[in-house]
């Protein structure tokens, strides 16, 4: 049987016009009758290296048995000047997730996808320890098995205090090997008692990897930690 949480992850392309820019990663979001597509925002528009897109494209699937079986989405990033996705604030600042919605009635027939939705969302924050094993799904380095279009997983353990900001930001930090590609990957923990059509806890979006300024390139190894942005934000995104 295939895996559901492969089926709620996409593969994100970035546009500007026909030109190629770059790749990432986003997945899906449902509140009501609403879908949506969640990536990072730094996907979507990042100021400091002047990036950006158009459109996006992320590739669904079409037939729930012949995984070979897909077509492309297109979305465009802006409408009448104005931006088509959502972002927010906190107390802290701008978070590092955007949210766009997926109108149903311009994707393809026969669709197969899963979608997160705010019954996904942990709210026992005691379930989540530090060093709690965790996913992250998504396409590193644009690595995936391109003939069932499908993406990997990562192992990663939560590696900060769950629940708490991390430095007054709105994110908590998970150990694991990450990659750029990875932008907007979810970080997920395996809840098998939880929805049987998805069994996955939604614990984060992962953003970028987190670094010390002064660590000396070629003497101090990488730190290996990553930023995961608290899905919880996604109750106001998609409100």
């Amino acid at each position: 049987m295939m895996e559901p949480l492969l089926l709620s992850v996409a593969r994100v392309s970035t546009f500007d016009g026909e030109r190629a820019l770059t790749a990432a990663t986003g997945f899906f979001f449902e509140r009501g009758e609403r879908l949506f597509l969640v990536t990072g925002r730094h996907v979507l528009i990042d100021v400091p290296t002047a990036h950006r897109p158009d459109r996006v494209e992320i590739t669904v699937h079409t037939d729930a048995v012949d995984l070979t079986r897909s077509a492309v989405v297109s979305l465009w990033l802006y409408r009448d000047g104005k931006s088509a996705w959502r972002q927010a604030e906190d107390s802290g600042g701008e978070i590092d997730v955007a949210a766009i919605e997926l109108p149903r009635d311009t994707l393809p027939e026969g669709i197969v996808l899963r979608a997160f939705t705010l019954a996904h969302l942990e709210s026992a924050l005691e379930e989540v320890g530090i060093g709690t094993a965790a996913l992250v799904v998504g396409f590193p380095l644009g690595f995936y098995d391109t003939l069932h279009n499908l993406p990997v997983a990562r192992q990663a353990s939560v590696a900060s205090a769950f629940g708490v900001r991390f430095q007054g930001q709105g994110y908590f930090l998970t150990d694991a090997r990450m990659h750029r590609g990875a932008s907007g990957a979810p970080v997920v923990l395996q809840h098998p008692g939880g929805d049987p059509v998805l069994p996955w806890k939604l614990l984060g979006i992962h953003s970028a990897r987190l670094d010390m300024r002064t660590r000396e390139q070629g003497v101090d190894e990488s730190l290996g930690l990553n930023c995961a942005w608290y899905a919880d934000i996604l109750r106001t995104l998609t409100a």
